[in-house]
C-alpha cells in the first residue's frame, strides 16, 4: 500500500510518470550538469527540430540558477570588502564599552562603530565620533599590536556610495591613461 501511495504523490508532484517524463528528467540533468550540454546540443541529442521543444524538456536547477546569478557579478558590483581589525586583547579583557574592539580600515583612518555596515553617516566618517584618524598615535598603537586579527567584511553600498566608488575608479583610470601617453625621461 505504501508503494502505491508514493507513486500517487510522485505522479501529482511532477505530472504523470512515463517514458516522456524520464526523458525530460535526463535532459534536465544534462542541462544542469557540471559541464552542461547547451540547448542546441540537447536539441540534437533529443532529436527535436525546434529549440522550443527542447526548452520544454529542460528545467534549470536552483543550484545552477544561483551560480548563474553569482557569475553575472550583479551582487558583487554593489558590495565592497572592507578590512576589519579585531583587537583580541580588548575582547579577552572584556574592556569597557567605550574601548573599541572592532575597527573598519577606511584607508585614511578607522571606524570603531560596531555596526559600520548599517551606519547612516558612511562616506562622512571624519565628522563622526567613532572615527579614528590613522595619523594619530592611537591608530599607530592599534596597528602595532601583535595580537591583531585581520578580517574582511562585505559591506552593501547604497546608490550614492556606489556612484562615488564608480566615479573614483573612472577618475583613476583617466589618470592612468594620461600617464601611459607621457614620455619617460631618457636619462636621469
Amino acid at each position: 500500500m505504501l508503494a502505491a501511495e508514493t507513486f500517487e504523490v510522485a505522479q501529482l508532484a511532477r505530472g504523470r510518470i512515463s517514458s516522456h517524463r524520464a526523458r525530460a528528467t535526463i535532459a534536465s540533468q544534462l542541462y544542469n550538469a557540471k559541464e552542461p550540454l547547451s540547448l542546441f546540443e540537447l536539441q540534437e541529442w533529443l532529436g527535436h527540430s525546434s529549440p522550443e521543444s527542447t526548452r520544454h524538456y529542460t528545467k534549470i536547477s536552483p543550484t545552477k540558477l544561483a551560480k548563474s546569478y553569482q557569475d553575472a557579478g550583479y551582487f558583487a558590483r554593489s558590495i565592497r570588502a572592507v578590512e576589519v581589525l579585531i583587537d583580541q586583547d580588548v575582547v579577552r579583557r572584556g574592556s569597557p564599552p567605550d574601548e573599541p574592539w572592532k575597527l573598519y580600515d577606511l584607508g585614511h583612518g578607522y571606524c570603531s562603530y560596531d555596526f559600520f555596515d548599517q551606519c547612516p553617516h558612511r562616506m562622512a566618517c571624519a565628522r563622526c565620533d567613532f572615527y579614528v584618524p590613522k595619523q594619530s598615535s592611537k591608530a599607530q598603537s592599534i596597528e602595532a599590536k601583535a595580537n591583531l586579527l585581520r578580517l574582511t567584511q562585505e559591506i552593501p553600498l547604497n546608490e550614492d556610495e556606489l556612484r562615488a566608488v564608480e566615479d573614483g575608479i573612472a577618475g583613476h583610470e583617466r589618470l592612468v591613461a594620461k600617464f601611459t601617453s607621457c614620455p619617460t625621461p631618457d636619462s636621469l
